[in-house]
């Protein structure tokens, strides 16, 4: 290929990348967000001041983190073996304890549409 032709595949691929970022920008002006899945009904939880007491090594723990995926980051969430005072202050016997804003304590796993039950929290559905 001579350094014109190149040149110009160049400068082609530019605005064809130029086009399809002005199409994901759209009108709104900024670029889509991806959101996981229980984004919404974890940041609920939240709101509610639900919370949810455990330990890194309790696998049942593990499973509950792992149900809501990258959305549990929205939980509040305390690591008993880090905080013990603040788990016996609230009473935690057993992991994990879910806690509600009424003060309401559920011991072991709820799974997600457990807590959607108690909280009132929409829990989308994901296909």
């Amino acid at each position: 290929m001579n350094k014109r032709l190149t040149s110009l595949l160049i400068i082609l691929g530019f605005i064809v990348l130029g086009v399809a970022l002005f199409l994901l920008v759209g009108r709104s002006g900024t670029l889509p967000v991806s959101v996981a899945p229980f984004d919404t009904f974890a940041q609920c939880l939240a709101e509610k001041n639900v919370t949810m007491y455990g330990a890194a090594w309790c696998s049942h723990c593990q499973n509950e983190k792992k149900a809501f995926g990258d959305s549990f980051q929205y939980v509040p969430y305390v690591e008993c073996p880090n905080n013990p005072k603040v788990c016996l202050d609230a009473g935690v016997e057993g992991y994990p304890t879910w806690i509600l804003g009424n003060g309401e304590k559920l011991v072991g796993e709820q799974g997600l549409s457990g807590l959607a039950d108690v909280t009132g929290c929409e829990l989308p559905i994901v296909e």
